[in-house]
């Protein structure tokens, strides 16, 4: 699974990481993300990872809910993200 990683905590126990996650605008609205995200979770669990995290750098309050009722928390982890400076 791309996204799988192993985490130098918890006995070096898998972890999913899940990002770029984009349902076509005409399919919005018909349960197909939630099947999608509830696929990828259970790729997840099935692979024995112990969390699965999703990144977004969208700020859109119809996103975050979405994601809410997926199941993620943003309460749970604060993320940070560096990139290398540009040459």
């Amino acid at each position: 699974m791309e996204g799988l990683r192993i985490g130098m905590s918890r006995g070096a126990q898998p972890y999913a990481v899940i990002e770029n996650v984009v349902v076509d605008a005409t399919l919005r609205g018909t349960g197909l993300g939630k099947t999608i995200m509830a696929a990828t979770l259970k790729v997840a669990w099935d692979a024995g990872c112990y969390k699965a995290m999703l990144m977004t750098g969208s700020k859109r309050p119809s996103t975050l809910g979405f994601y809410r009722a997926c199941g993620f928390s943003q309460e749970a982890k604060t993320a940070f993200l560096a990139r290398p400076p540009a040459s």
